[in-house]
């Protein structure tokens, strides 16, 4: 560590006071707990940390990302803390360590400034192995865990100056123009802020591949490892085993074993870029098991890699971040889908001990469709006793009443913006 970076660092950014776009996440500013928060790259997780950081008395930032901070071991972070000091002869009271999974060993030193009881701690990741499960284990019952996604669209909407409330028809119209830009282009900060959308996405896509899944993870097998990344976001918001991934990976001439094929989805899977949806049931080895479904952080990296535009993917897709979203709130809530009999449910919510909601999404409801979207979530409202029923669509708006149960149909755009 050379004095003179850290110095440098710390000049730089006490002055630095960035345009922040306010986001809707709110955390807990006072209290004893860790607060962790999580999400991919790029989602907005240093501006976040700039936004609250304008209601915390003498904070200190640290970013390991920054080129000047790599080289800091976690033993050597309270003496950054203490030069900080040093300089400017404050001493802070809360610590906002940012992308801290750079730092080998984050959680003892993490551990150890909670315990002195001196600071307020926030740190922030883009690795999955640092949401709610894994870190409460790291460390033990201290934390607070929440997740920070691309804008959401009621985000989005705001700013785009639109308002959300007393919609009228023509704004109506307006808003479902914009629902289109966000799904195709996603809500990434930069990409929302900018024009060139798609250069920025592909320079996304490439830093996700070899920053946090070949480089973070040390992969040798760069073919496999491009392959698979790429197949994953072809195939988002679709059933996927490792065994299927494996069989084409084999046609396709790629020389591999189905053992690597599961390795490789498990560290994809810590990128935070990728979400794997379990299947329902009562046990745990079942839900734990392949198959899987594919759903993207943000869908406008699907756009990188498209060869058709097929919007009830996207639809669905967008729908499953929104649920996401909402356990900031609902720390106890479980999302599914469940294979039934005559197909699927693509959502299946569950609190505590009791199925809350089963959600259907199809970007049209019309004859040709009608049995195999609504059949499903009736077969499962009598098998698991829920008759909280919904059908997103695109526009469709109203209440069907099919085999003595009520399914309530309600447009994306309204049900995206009132959760």
């Amino acid at each position: 560590m050379e004095r003179s970076e850290i110095i440098d660092y710390f000049n730089e950014y006490r002055g630095f006071v960035p345009k922040v776009i306010d986001r809707e996440l709110n955390v807990p500013l006072d209290g004893h707990f860790i607060i962790s928060l999580i999400g991919p790259r790029r989602a907005g997780k240093t501006y976040y940390f700039f936004q609250i950081s304008k209601m915390l008395e003498r904070s200190i930032y640290l970013n390991f990302e920054d080129s000047r901070l790599r080289g800091v071991t976690y033993k050597e972070i309270r003496e950054v803390i203490r030069l900080y000091i040093e300089l400017y002869g404050i001493n802070p009271e809360s610590i906002l360590l940012d992308e801290v999974q750079n730092i080998e060993g984050w959680e003892v030193v993490v551990r150890e400034l909670h315990d002195l009881k001196k600071y307020r701690l926030f740190i922030t990741g883009s690795s999955s192995k640092l949401l709610s499960g894994e870190i409460a284990t790291q460390l033990r019952g201290r934390t607070l865990s929440y997740t920070l996604l691309p804008f959401s669209f009621r985000e989005f909407l705001n700013l785009k100056g639109i308002q959300t409330e007393n919609i009228s028809k023509d704004y109506e119209a307006r808003i479902k123009n914009l629902l289109f830009e966000y799904m195709d282009y996603g809500g990434f900060p930069e990409v929302v802020l900018n024009s060139d959308k798609i250069k920025i996405l592909k320079e996304y896509s490439d830093l996700i591949l070899f920053r946090d899944f070949i480089e973070r993870h040390s992969i040798k097998n760069i073919g496999l490892a491009r392959y698979i990344h790429e197949s994953i976001m072809q195939n988002f918001s679709k059933e996927i085993s490792s065994n299927s991934i494996f069989r084409k990976a084999k046609s396709a001439g790629i020389r591999i074993s189905n053992n690597t094929v599961y390795d490789y989805l498990e560290k994809l899977n810590d990128t935070v870029i990728f979400f794997f949806l379990e299947r329902y049931s009562r046990k745990a080895h079942e839900r734990a098991s392949w198959p899987k479904k594919i759903y993207l952080a943000d869908t406008g990296l699907s756009k990188t890699v498209r060869f058709a535009e097929d919007i009830g993917k996207i639809v669905e897709n967008v729908a499953f971040l929104e649920i996401v979203r909402s356990k900031n709130k609902s720390p106890l809530l479980e999302m599914y889908y469940l294979k039934v009999a005559n197909g699927e449910v693509d959502f299946l919510l569950k609190e505590g001990n009791k199925i809350k909601e089963l959600i259907q999404v199809t970007y049209e409801i019309n004859d040709g469709n009608f049995h195999r979207e609504v059949g499903p979530l009736v077969e499962a409202s009598l098998s698991l006793n829920c008759d909280n029923l919904t059908l997103l669509t695109w526009d469709s708006e109203g209440v069907i009443e099919y085999q003595g149960k009520k399914i309530e149909k309600i447009p994306l755009w309204k049900w995206l913006l009132r959760t």
